[in-house]
């Protein structure tokens, strides 16, 4: 335990990170990680909500994912990367704080809908997946965490989260209603109201230069990708634009990379006047600099992936550390829950081999 603020993020093990990770979440991850108490879990019990026929590919996914995080710069012996599954905490305040929600509310959240748009589900999906949303509360408050680094479209999920920190302290610590959400620790209150931190690039839009970057959207740039591969999905980004003399739309998505990923903004600031002027520059020239760009970010990343690509043993045993860390925080979470809740009968203490 630390003195400092808190996070808890992570992401569901649906196979290899990409640059919308990175840059949405996870170049966060490695800025807070000295700063920030860290704790960052592989949801991989979220993954069966549609994937329950394919647990070797979660499990497999999940050992990637750690890579992916070790080869961006996360650090283990400064942050706790630990599997969903092995903290049983989380399990146990996800039922309780079902209790708390309302059916249609959990339905209401929009990211929800727009999962089940997207995934084409229709009305054929398991209980289990609009519970997942109330699982990533308890995922959250079982670490008492005071802020969550997210993508954009992840703010409605966190939404649902102070929800429930608040009508939990409220009813079971009689912390007013009014109460600012800052105080409700100070006021007696199991759990802290989490706020959103939102990286820099909140969405980055995929190489169709339409969507949320996606694997299943099949739009997504790896970070195992090569130049070659970098340099002919953008080369697919759609813009709009008909000539090299027309003027040029900078907010469109191809600018979202030209300010995301090329570092001198001198540079960035040229390409915007020449752009948006007509001046004789092509969208071509702009995706081959942006892919230059790209691929210099991922050279260091893919050099520290080397060194873990056969080595599941090392992985492995950084997860077995996350988890007894994270274990330590969410029992004595779940204590304080149950005692506040009026079902805390005895202590109990989980046991490792």
């Amino acid at each position: 335990m630390t003195t400092k603020p808190r996070i808890l993020t992570g992401d569901t093990p649906t196979g290899q990170l990409h640059l919308g990770h990175y840059v949405g979440s996870v170049k966060r991850r490695v800025e807070l990680q000295d700063s920030h108490e860290c704790y960052f879990i592989l949801a991989n019990i979220h993954a069966y909500t549609t994937r329950v026929d394919k647990s070797d590919e979660i499990r497999r996914d999940s050992l990637e994912i750690v890579r992916d995080y070790l080869a961006m710069g996360i650090d283990p012996k400064k942050a706790v990367i630990f599997l969903q599954t092995e903290v049983p905490a989380i399990f146990e305040l996800t039922f309780l704080f079902a209790m708390l929600l309302p059916f249609n509310r959990v339905m209401r959240n929009p990211t929800l809908k727009d999962e089940i748009k997207v995934k084409g589900l229709g009305e054929n999906y398991s209980f289990g997946f609009p519970l997942y949303a109330v699982g990533q509360t308890a995922d959250i408050l079982a670490f008492r965490a005071h802020s969550v680094p997210v993508g954009e479209d992840q703010v409605p999920h966190l939404e649902l989260t102070r929800e429930v920190a608040r009508k939990f302290n409220q009813l079971f610590c009689n912390v007013d209603e009014h109460a600012d959400d800052a105080d409700h620790e100070k006021l007696g209150g199991v759990f802290p109201v989490p706020v959103a931190d939102v990286g820099k690039v909140g969405r980055l839009i995929g190489t169709d230069g339409v969507n949320k970057m996606s694997k299943s959207l099949n739009n997504a740039i790896f970070i195992s990708d090569t130049p070659k591969q970098v340099k002919k999905k953008l080369g697919q980004l759609y813009t709009g634009r008909q000539s090299m003399t027309e003027p040029g739309d900078i907010h469109n998505a191809l600018f979202q990379y030209v300010r995301t990923f090329i570092p001198d903004e001198a540079r960035v600031a040229e390409l915007e006047r020449a752009y948006a002027a007509g001046d004789n520059i092509g969208d071509g020239h702009i995706k081959v600099e942006v892919a230059q760009a790209i691929s210099e970010l991922l050279a260091p990343m893919q050099e520290r992936r080397k060194q873990f690509e056969d080595d599941d043993d090392t992985i492995i045993d950084i997860l077995k550390d996350g988890c007894a860390r994270a274990n330590a925080l969410t029992e004595q979470t779940l204590a304080m829950a149950k005692d506040a809740a009026g079902y805390g009968f005895f202590k109990r203490a989980l046991c490792y081999e």
